[in-house]
């Protein structure tokens, strides 16, 4: 993996002017040590062999002064990158097994996709399937002299079911037809919500309107809601909570906010929580910019079509009438930052703290706002029908084609979205064309590659959630990896994947292991600023270098598990992850938490145990490879609560979803032992449904059952 990822490294460091940096093996591993530390994602310099025990790989890694000036005086860089890279290669690596045939073009039946053809087919046209001969330095350079800066495409208007839409869609099947992948196209009709064509939304301080927003926030409630305005900084738990602490009640109150730091979705969630009837999100965004600047996105608390949840949306499809819980019931709507100071300027009350001053006014003006403050907010959007289109190609695999990787890139965009989806389906092109030429050349993958091509994700990662409930049913999936890369110019640490990345729906709704990657900032998405001419400003004329660097670390982590005999995820960092979750549960409370740390002993002694068996298995055995793989792809998917129907709890990740069958609402039921709202009947069922959901993981990645009684 050296040579590409040295080359990759070069490029990065070539164009910040600044010197390589040391790094040692990539690991998938969660930070298992507090929220705060950073880990240092460390890739190989050496070429690895297929049996080596994968190692930590990462340590803490706390920024230097020197870093901290990069990162600050880079700034704006990280700025237009960060709105790059988080879909450029905010690519989805996704592996999926027991697969039923994939759907032809048009249609929701299922049928065989048949191989790439090659030069090296016989007269019948059958293609010759030789043992994969090549070695990892060998496609590592064959990638790196395929890809090629990229010939972006360019639409203006390109938001989910547009025509601009469809046009990018047809763009991306006819370059996988042209390179035979057999590809198709996986049609759904879903509910989208747009602003009225007839009635504004409209915004009042008093009787006084401050503006009729074009910007909106999809799946907000509609009508008219009015109350005391209140400043709440970001909107976090624990800016509300520090409102209430002050004396500030927010029942029935319009709740303005900053973009930042939490999705849109969650600031509504967090507001709905506390009683608020409204509220209102204004861009703040560095440097100088329009402060006319319209805000887009939406407030569905979860992904896919959110009027089908648990079930995918196919037209004339008799399902009941049903909602998503992550619907909001109170009214979201954005205001430009100017329509802000208007408010900003008028509101009384206390003087807000220290943190919750921002750059619109003056430093001193910010009040959290008084009782005679009064806020109307009229939200007149409508559900609207829409087809949407996710285009498909693949590349199939020469020893086990129905195991599969996933590349996915979000083509969709509410504006310009030139850094958000438009880069990231061009790479996704790129990438197809460099591994198709790969093929021609010799290579020849174990597994499949499937690249797609997904639109609505600005609507919350629609057309990859409504692929998802069409096959999960249908495949044993799992696995390992639960962290998003993010790129700072001089270091590559790992965060908990969070709902609004591409790749959530993947590992929380489905269990499918997953990685998506970003530069730190994003503060230009779901505007007009995300342009071509912005970006190109911003990165010096070098977006292609950008792009080819990241396609090569993207693509080397899908040739890697399509290539090894043994998938390269580690199944054992679980653990000690587990282990930490564990002794927060046992500490606090006088509750027997015998069996869960007997679990956990379980799920540890199985992990060893399977790495023991890859290191001593016979890679020619292509049974006993495929049965290992089989195990290590089971392990994300046996960590979804069984107990709890999809259609109501969709995130079921006992880690990494939301809901009360997760060890962070265990935690939190746990904090909360002592308060008279506690139900101590609802915590120990939870802790007996934890339990053997981590028992019952254990049991599965042991093999086969007369392994178990070992376990014990």
């Amino acid at each position: 993996m050296s040579g590409p990822i040295n080359h990759a490294r070069a490029k990065i460091s070539k164009i910040f002017n600044g010197e390589p940096q040391s790094y040692t093996r990539f690991n998938l591993a969660p930070n298992t040590d507090g929220d705060n530390s950073q880990v240092e994602v460390k890739l190989s310099t050496e070429v690895e062999e297929e049996l080596d025990v994968p190692e930590a790989g990462h340590r803490h890694a706390g920024r230097s002064p020197a870093r901290t000036q990069l990162c600050t005086s880079r700034n704006m860089f990280y700025m237009a990158l960060g709105v790059l890279l988080i879909f450029v290669t905010g690519y989805l690596v996704g592996y999926m097994t027991h697969q039923k045939p994939m759907p032809s073009q048009g249609s929701a039946e299922g049928v065989e996709c048949p191989s790439l053809q090659l030069a090296d087919s016989n007269d019948e046209g059958v293609v010759n399937v030789p043992e994969p001969t090549l070695d990892w330095n060998d496609i590592t350079g064959m990638l790196r002299s395929k890809l090629s800066s990229s010939a972006f495409f360019s639409s203006e208007n390109h938001q989910a079911g547009s025509q601009g839409d469809e046009v990018l869609a047809n763009k991306v099947l006819g370059i996988f037809s042209s390179l035979r992948m057999n590809p198709w196209n996986d049609e759904h009709y879903v509910q989208l919500q747009m602003p009225s064509r007839n009635d504004m939304n409209k915004v009042f301080f008093g009787s006084e309107e401050v503006g009729s927003p074009q910007g909106y926030l999809a799946y907000s409630a509609p009508g008219v809601k009015q109350g005391r305005v209140v400043y709440a900084n970001y909107g976090r738990v624990e800016d509300l909570k520090y409102l209430q602490d002050v004396g500030i009640n927010l029942n029935g109150t319009v709740v303005l906010l900053r973009t930042g730091k939490i999705s849109l979705a969650e600031k509504v969630a967090n507001a709905a929580k506390f009683a608020a009837v409204a509220v209102l999100i204004y861009p703040e965004i560095p440097g100088n910019y329009d402060l006319n600047t319209e805000l887009y996105g939406h407030v569905h608390f979860g992904t896919g079509d959110p009027y089908t949840p648990g079930f995918p949306s196919f037209n004339h499809t008799q399902f009941p009438p049903s909602k998503s819980s992550g619907l909001p019931e109170i009214l979201a709507q954005t205001i430009t930052a100017a329509m802000a100071c208007e408010i900003h300027k008028k509101m009384g009350g206390k003087d807000a703290p220290v943190n919750f001053k921002g750059k619109l006014i003056d430093f001193d003006s910010y009040k959290l706002g008084d009782s005679n403050n009064i806020v109307k907010v009229v939200v007149k959007n409508n559900e609207v029908d829409t087809r949407i289109h996710n285009i498909f190609g693949v590349i199939k695999g020469f020893v086990d084609p129905d195991r599969y990787v996933v590349i996915g890139a979000q083509r969709d965009s509410f504006s310009w979205g030139y850094a958000k989806s438009t880069v990231g389906t061009s790479l996704l092109v790129e990438l197809a064309k460099a591994i198709t030429e790969m093929i021609k050349a010799g290579f020849r993958p174990r597994r499949s590659i499937v690249f797609a091509s997904w639109s609505a994700g600005d609507f919350g990662s629609i057309g990859s959630t409504e692929w998802l409930e069409v096959h999960t049913g249908t495949s044993d999936v799992g696995a390992k990896t639960v962290t998003k890369c993010i790129w700072c110019g001089c270091l590559v640490v790992l965060e908990p994947m969070k709902m609004e990345d591409g790749a959530y729906p993947f590992l929380a709704f489905s269990g499918i292991p997953s990685i998506s990657f970003r530069f730190v900032s994003d503060e230009y998405f779901g505007t007009p600023l995300d342009t071509k001419d912005r970006l190109d400003i911003a990165t010096g004329q070098k977006v292609g270098d950008f792009c080819v660097s990241a396609a090569q670390v993207a693509g080397q982590m899908a040739l890697r598990l399509v290539h090894d005999h043994l998938l390269r995820l580690d199944v054992t960092t679980y653990t000690s992850f587990l282990r930490k979750h564990v002794s927060s549960v046992w500490a606090p409370t006088q509750l027997s938490a015998r069996w869960l740390i007997s679990a956990v002993g379980s799920y540890s002694r199985a992990a060893d145990d399977l790495l023991n068996d890859a290191q001593n298995s016979d890679l020619e055995d292509e049974e006993t490879c495929r049965k290992i793989n089989d195990r290590i792809m089971r392990v994300e998917h046996n960590l979804l609560s069984p107990y709890v129907s999809p259609r109501d709890v969709p995130f079921r990740h006992i880690l990494f979803g939301f809901g009360n069958y997760t060890l962070t609402a265990l935690e939190d039921h746990l904090k909360n032992l002592k308060t008279p709202e506690a139900d101590t009947d609802l915590l120990r069922n939870q802790l007996a449904l934890t339990t053997w959901t981590i028992q019952s993981c254990a049991n599965d990645l042991a093999g086969d059952v007369w392994v178990l009684d070992n376990m014990v």
